[in-house]
């Protein structure tokens, strides 16, 4: 094992570790330190806007070093709540902490470097935060999905003007576990410049024509794992990402995030991009099992968002009934067709060593689409143990991929086209 692979283990464990020790302090030294949100004036009744009073709980328990805030059950209407670090969100089992539906509760702000509304959640340098409790998190996102579909295509419609759900802006040592979340207006959650972030054990749910509404969004994040979650959504079910399309930087890449045993259901499938101006290394992802996805596994990117991209192992995946198994494409969003090589810049993705093994897909659309750019192919690509059965065959173009028990089936057509500069070599 190489010295760099050897130390960002040792780099996870010990962040893992860590983070759990320190959580676990936190929770044995706030036990008794509760603020529950009724106390404070909350309601529950799913009528009266409860955001004063949870906030207050939230700012007391912050006032005293750290605590747990706890939802009893009830349905709490709420506009945009502030976390602080140390604090505990504890949604009971049967409570469901509500978005506010009126567009006024969330304020114009700078978010991910564009302008946007206040999330319904979210923290900014903060630390040692805990969302748990098996309740539920909903956005109640239904009017701004009405708006992108009533103004969508039209030049003053700004999609970024919906509020996210989650937003973890420069924050560390984050837990989200056992929590549903559902409904956001926009993507869900989304780790941004944050460093050891956990979610597991929940459910992230939207209805599959409910645009842009990601799972989870990882965004020039570091030690992300996901781990034991169902995600049915409109858009990406897990989106890694680093910096927007044409960005004049600096952006900090995505690295070591670690995705395992999770279901994804509707939804655009595991991607990497587009937006990955800073690159995207070391993403670990197995033993997941993707049914009715758009795609399956997607590294997407193009010329103006593009980075360093890879050190990917993808294992121990299932797909059933989805559109496209693989995609790992320098053209997003579409192909250009008779295309030449162009300069290299800062932002010309470079895609390498990206390994899946044991794969197993069936019912797909199509198996794959492999396609780097002209003036930079993809390299160090493995297929190990990959069997795909798919309406459509697989294109690889710009690439050199090595293989070993590497099966295509197509209904229709050839199983594999390689075009210009494709080259499959067996092991």
């Amino acid at each position: 094992m190489n010295t760099r692979a050897t130390r960002n283990k040792l780099h996870c464990v010990t962040s893992a570790f860590f983070c759990t020790a320190l959580l676990l302090v936190a929770s044995s030294a706030h036990a008794t330190r509760v603020c529950d949100v009724r106390a404070y004036g909350a309601k529950g009744d799913a009528v009266t806007k409860d955001t004063h009073a949870i906030q207050s709980a939230i700012d007391a328990c912050a006032e005293k070093r750290g605590g747990i805030v706890r939802l009893t059950p009830g349905t709490y209407l709420t506009g945009p709540l502030v976390l602080k670090s140390h604090i505990t969100l504890d949604i009971q089992s049967g409570a469901t902490l509500l978005g506010s539906q009126d567009k006024s509760d969330y304020p114009s702000m700078q978010e991910l470097r564009q302008p946007a509304v206040q999330p319904l959640l979210s923290a900014s340098h903060a630390e040692h935060i805990v969302i748990r409790g098996g309740g539920i998190i909903d956005g109640a996102g239904q009017p701004w999905w009405a708006d992108v579909y009533s103004h969508r295509g039209l030049p003053d419609f700004d999609p970024a003007l919906r509020p996210r759900l989650i937003l973890l802006d420069h924050c560390r040592h984050v837990l989200i576990d056992g929590v549903t979340m559902e409904n956001s207006a926009s993507w869900q959650v989304v780790p941004y410049y944050s460093d050891d972030v956990t979610i597991r054990n929940g459910r992230i749910l939207s209805p599959a024509h409910s645009p842009n509404t990601d799972g989870i969004d990882p965004f020039s994040s570091h030690h992300v794992t996901i781990e034991r979650m169902t995600i049915d959504v409109g858009d990406d079910n897990v989106a890694i990402k680093s910096g927007q399309p044409g960005s004049p930087g600096p952006d900090d890449p995505s690295t070591d995030i670690t995705i395992r045993n999770c279901v994804f259901l509707h939804g655009h499938g595991l991607s990497i991009g587009s937006e990955i101006a800073g690159g995207v290394q070391h993403v670990r992802a197995s033993h997941i099992q993707f049914k009715d996805t758009g795609n399956g596994i997607r590294i997407k990117s193009g010329r103006d968002c593009g980075g360093d991209i890879g050190d990917f192992d993808f294992s121990n995946l299932t797909m059933e009934n989805v559109g496209t198994a693989l995609v790992v494409t320098g053209y997003y969003p579409r192909m250009i067709k008779n295309d030449s090589a162009q300069p290299v810049t800062r932002l010309t993705p470079r895609f390498h060593n990206i390994r899946i093994a044991h794969l197993v897909a069936t019912g797909a659309k199509q198996a794959g689409l492999i396609m780097g750019l002209p003036e930079s192919p993809i390299t160090g690509m493995t297929l190990h143990d990959v069997h795909i059965k798919a309406r459509r065959g697989m294109v690889v173009s710009n690439a050199t991929i090595d293989e070993q028990n590497f099966v295509v089936t197509a209904a229709e057509g050839k199983p594999l086209t390689l075009l210009k500069d494709a080259a499959i070599h067996h092991q």
